[in-house]
């Protein structure tokens, strides 16, 4: 009898796999989804390693396999495995991560009532326990959820506990329903051969709808919604009696480009930089599929924006394919996606699939298993397209690799794609291609090191002479503007340059990194500012629906008449966001065409692609947003862009502040002049002096490098050193404090037992946002060349939340 070493999803799984045996009858591989008993309960697991040795006396069996065919790959499990170790994750989050859509089924823990509850005496029953007997006997079989809705969480297991002592109710176990299925539609067929001459005799007795529908058959398979709505649903009937057809339940693929066309786009010439750029790429390519000893080749191209980085990335997808190949390319925002499939799929008919959260569970079901079965030579998706199934992988590219939302930092595994992307790299011998015009510092200090290899596009492409200059930039002093009087949000050089540039058709970009139409409300009078009940943060005011929201719990609550502190009508809105830049464009352009791009208005499905397109048709003339619209769009009737506060994010409280607004000003700054016309930028700043306004203004990543690498090396902040990040939330602020000094205590402990001299703790101390959705936050930060040794040596508490190296602390 052999063994398995099978990872469980179940709370009490953590980092390890438990041991089953296999039984005779199933064929069991490394891989493969199973069933198996976790103490009362049927969950499921993944088989990571076999052994013909049971490494305990007792053992139980697994119950079956939950789907014949191997879902993970032997890369994919070592990647699971590493992910857990690396982020200190569970081993079956890790590895699910990686399996179909749809796939994790979450065990539902009901309520019933027993036998003995009929004869039980009211009296003896406290008010709680006869309130949830009721609930029983009117609804009979009860989730856990159900009954803390009615109880409240913590009364609820209290009660239910009590009331299982005296035998009155019982818990049961049931898996959560599928989520998921292939999407099966019946298909009318023919049953018989000469159809040609059943339509006529069929015509010659007075059927013509029969008839019919026997022609529309004789040219293929219809669907038999379609043949009854072009036919009759009694004809269908008939010639099913008739024996002339027969219905067949075909497998419909749910097709996420399926409203798309794309026109093959052949390769333009390369530039000299991006030939010598491609040409190593291309080499590395041949190298690794002759000598599969080599375990991956990492790339770091740093192209200024528009210098036709995604061409590299076309032409080493091509290469791939002709070498047996396929690859994955990733975006940071599903914004992005557009128009990335549009480049790809021009040049790879066909041959592109996508993976993302805005597509149905139903669509991504299905592209996962045509990506697995070697449908596609590419996937295109955000951070998660990483774990796609993709087979005989050779190249994984990376765009806009600086990029924070590469990191998953909501739910377990806490994983940044960039970093698993080179591991995976490492275990299928492929190419990593990494691309920015503002790379991650530690990324280019790994370059400089040597890690990675570095290559260089330092200028725009030029389509005719003249052109390919990047745009030029003024910052404006918004100190300056006040002490002329100018109380507008836009200084008089912006409101110039866009009165030039729509007086001629051009279109602009206004960028600001701040959604709602104002930052907070605030009384006049008392100085009292509406915040959220539940988070301790001011609430925004949106003009769309009159209402105050809460960008952090999405608590929506209406605009009060008066202050709820002393009742005065002075109500003031502060700040400024996207909405608010709208009203006052419209205002001082009446005559513009106003497009706005951000969360508040892409919750549908299609909503990027659809403003993008309205854009790029120049239904609009200016187009308002925040950080999506800064990442990788090519838009080029775009001359100007305009930063309305350079300063939002520059001074938060975390060391990555200047990078972040470095990055994010030249990124937005390479929307403009993309096209035959010369581009401009304003920035307008009230912190003009700043090095990273003053290098993001010259277009000029190696100045910036230069400065922010002292001061990382001075704090010993990352590429110098690793962070780990533990978070704490409770109801309480007091208990939240104590068991964040208990953990401190603990790690700290532990650290020096050990003689760990190079980790160092920092904190605990409240989170910048203290409270969110009602509960307080503290945390602790770890950092050293490797936080994770003093992580996994200690057990981690309920309650706390470990991201390995955050992207960032607030």
């Amino acid at each position: 009898m052999g063994y398995a070493e099978v990872a469980v999803n179940s709370p009490g799984g953590e980092r390890r796999t438990f041991s089953y045996a296999i039984p005779p009858h199933i064929p069991l591989k490394v891989g493969h989804a199973v069933w198996v008993p976790f103490g009362p309960r049927l969950v499921q697991g993944i088989v990571l390693g076999l052994s013909d040795y049971a490494p305990v006396e007792e053992i139980r069996e697994i119950a079956g396999l939950i789907d014949p065919r191997l879902l993970l790959s032997p890369a994919r499990v070592e990647l699971a495995r590493w992910i857990s170790e690396h982020y200190l994750s569970p081993l079956f989050a890790a590895a699910v991560t990686m399996m179909p859509p749809g796939f994790e089924r979450k065990v539902i823990t009901f309520i019933q009532l027993s036998p003995g509850a009929a004869e039980v005496a009211e009296s003896s029953l406290t008010p709680p326990q006869r309130a949830l007997l009721t609930l029983l006997k009117r609804k009979g079989k009860v989730a856990m959820a159900g009954v803390e809705k009615a109880l409240g969480r913590k009364g609820a297991r209290v009660v239910i506990g009590q009331l299982v002592r005296r035998n009155l109710v019982a818990k049961s176990h049931e898996l959560e329903r599928v989520k998921v299925r292939p999407k099966m539609v019946p298909y009318l067929h023919l049953a018989v051969a000469g159809a040609a001459e059943m339509a006529s005799l069929l015509k010659a007795r007075r059927a013509p709808r029969q008839a019919q529908l026997l022609e529309l058959l004789s040219s293929g398979p219809l669907s038999l919604s379609e043949a009854k709505k072009r036919t009759s649903e009694a004809a269908v009937a008939a010639l099913k009696r008739k024996g002339l057809v027969r219905v067949e339940q075909v497998r419909l693929y749910r097709d996420p480009l399926a409203h798309r066309t794309f026109i093959p786009q052949a390769a333009p010439p390369l530039t000299a930089a991006q030939e010598a750029a491609w040409r190593q790429i291309r080499d590395a390519q041949r190298e690794l599929a002759k000598d599969n000893r080599q375990k991956s080749r990492l790339f770091l191209l740093h192209g200024v924006t528009g210098s036709g980085k995604t061409e590299i990335y076309l032409r080493a997808l091509g290469e791939a394919i002709s070498l047996g190949r396929r690859g994955i390319v990733l975006v940071p925002e599903i914004a992005l996606t557009p128009q990335t499939i549009h480049r790809f799929a021009s040049r790879f008919p066909q041959r592109v699939a996508v993976l993302h959260s805005k597509l149905s569970v139903g669509e991504q079901f299905d592209e996962w298993w045509r990506i697995r079965e070697g449908a596609f030579d590419v996937v295109i998706g955000s951070r998660g397209a990483i774990f796609a199934p993709q087979p005989e992988l050779g190249l994984v590219v990376i765009d806009e690799e600086h990029e924070w939302t590469y990191k998953q930092q909501e739910q377990q595994p806490r994983y940044h794609a960039r970093e698993v992307a080179i591991k995976l790299a490492e275990l299928t011998g492929s190419v990593v291609i990494l691309g920015s015009a503002t790379p991650d510092i530690s990324s280019y200090y790994r370059s400089r090191r040597g890690d990675y290899e570095l290559l260089e596009l330092p200028q725009r492409i030029a389509l005719r002479e003249g052109e390919g200059l990047l745009p030029k930039v003024e910052v404006v002093d918004l100190r300056e503007e006040l002490k002329a009087g100018n109380r507008s949000i836009f200084s008089r050089s912006l409101s110039t340059a866009m009165e030039d540039a729509l007086g001629v058709g051009e279109q602009v970009i206004l960028f600001l990194n701040r959604r709602g139409a104002a930052t907070f409300v605030q009384c006049r009078h008392c100085g009292y500012v509406l915040r959220c009940k539940r988070c301790d943060v001011p609430l925004t005011y949106h003009s769309s629906g009159e209402n105050l929201v809460c960008h952090q719990c999405n608590l929506r609550v209406p605009l009060p008449d008066f202050c709820p502190r002393c009742g005065s009508s002075r109500i003031r809105f502060l700040g400024i966001g996207t909405q608010k830049v709208e009203e006052m464009a419209s205002h001082s352009f009446p005559e513009a065409s106003l497009l706005r791009w951000d969360r508040d208005v892409t919750r549908g499905k299609y909503s990027h692609e659809q403003i993008l397109a309205r854009f790029l048709a120049h239904e609009a003339d200016v187009l308002i947003g925040t950080q999506m619209i800064a990442k990788g769009l090519d838009m080029p009737l775009v001359t100007l862009v305009g930063v309305i506060n350079a300063d939002i994010s520059l001074h938060l409280p975390d060391f990555r502040a200047a990078e972040r607004t470095f990055q994010v000003l030249c990124q937005v700054a390479g929307r403009a002049g993309r096209g035959p016309m010369a581009g401009r930028v304003i920035i307008q700043s009230y912190n003009p002096e700043h090095y990273a306004i003053v290098a993001a203004a010259r277009h000029d990543y190696h100045s910036f490098y230069d400065q922010e690498l002292p001061l990382r090396r001075q704090f010993q902040h990352p590429p110098f050193s690793r962070l780990a990040r533990l978070l704490y939330a409770n109801p309480s602020n007091a208990q939240c404090q104590r068991e964040a000094e208990r953990m401190h205590q603990l790690l700290k402990g532990e650290r020096d037992s050990w003689g760990m001299a190079d980790i160092s703790l920092i904190g605990p101390a409240p989170v910048f946002i203290p409270r969110v959705r009602g509960r307080f936050r503290w945390q602790i930060i770890i950092r050293g060349d490797d936080p994770v040794r003093l992580l996994a040596r200690i057990p981690i508490p309920q309650g706390w939340v470990v991201d390995i190296d955050p992207v960032s602390l607030l």
